[in-house]
């Protein structure tokens, strides 16, 4: 199946320090592309690998469910691993979970998940079981971003067997958030529509670590690695990376 234009994946080879950048849930690896730029500026070893399903057509990605996403980024993981001296990763949405399942079960060196769903904020999601043994697709209703739609490739329609298959994922959860022992950074958009805000906190209190830190964006919605703030995302991403993960407890807001 062929990629769409701005969806394949990237490798940016920098020094010792790798990242591994994973996109959302029918995203692409063009919504992490400009972080993946901005890091790679600051002398890190990128890697943005595409899931398996995502950025050829909805279709396809209906084939599919978390363990192939996931295997998608060990295989990152692994080759990462062997080009550099330590692999931290970062997760946007649904790539948050498995950025920190891959921390629960590799040695990874830090990590970071942004807007990433344990609560999703649709009243339909109850009825999901029953509703995608009629109907295979829905529309999405998308956020507007004022930036260049090669970095913002995603499906129009979401895919109702992989949606479930990622309520799976969250149940799950609550197994391994527990193992998560690195340091962690947490971002989340106070104002979202997609992901309730609470997921943060869930994550926050039941990871394994207690370097741990929690920003919240005032500005932003779901892809806060293109909205408004993404600018400061990235800086706090870096920052968090050069000191080590020693992070200071929760935040507020990123202003403060």
């Amino acid at each position: 199946m062929a990629i769409l234009p701005g969806a394949e994946p990237f490798f940016l080879p920098g020094g010792s320090r790798g990242v591994l950048i994973i996109h959302g849930f029918t995203g692409s690896p063009s919504e992490m592309r400009l972080m993946g730029n901005y890091l790679n500026q600051q002398g890190y070893t990128v890697f943005g690998p595409r899931l398996c399903g995502h950025g050829t057509c909805v279709e396809e990605m209906a084939q599919t469910a978390w363990p192939h996403w996931y295997s998608a980024v060990e295989d990152g993981y692994h080759i990462l691993r062997g080009l550099c001296a330590s692999v931290a990763v970062v997760g946007l949405s649904m790539g948050g979970l498995l950025a920190l399942k891959l921390s629960a079960e590799y040695g990874v060196s830090q990590v970071v998940a942004i807007n990433s769903p344990i609560f999703i904020a649709d009243r339909r999601m109850p009825l999901l079981p029953v509703y995608r043994l009629f109907q295979k697709f829905v529309y999405k209703k998308r956020r507007k971003i004022n930036i260049d739609p090669l970095y913002n490739v995603c499906y129009e329609r979401t895919p109702l067997n992989s949606l479930y298959s990622l309520t799976r994922l969250i149940k799950q959860a609550a197994e391994w958030l527990p193992q998560v022992k690195v340091p962690t950074l947490l971002i989340q958009s106070r104002n979202e529509h997609t992901v309730c805000p609470q997921s943060a906190q869930y994550i926050y209190e039941h990871l394994g670590t207690e370097d741990k830190q929690l920003i919240w964006l005032e500005n932003s919605g779901h892809v806060a690695t293109l909205d408004v703030e993404h600018r400061q995302v990235f800086a706090a991403v870096s920052g968090f990376l050069a000191a080590g993960g020693r992070a200071k407890g929760e935040e507020r807001s990123k202003d403060e």
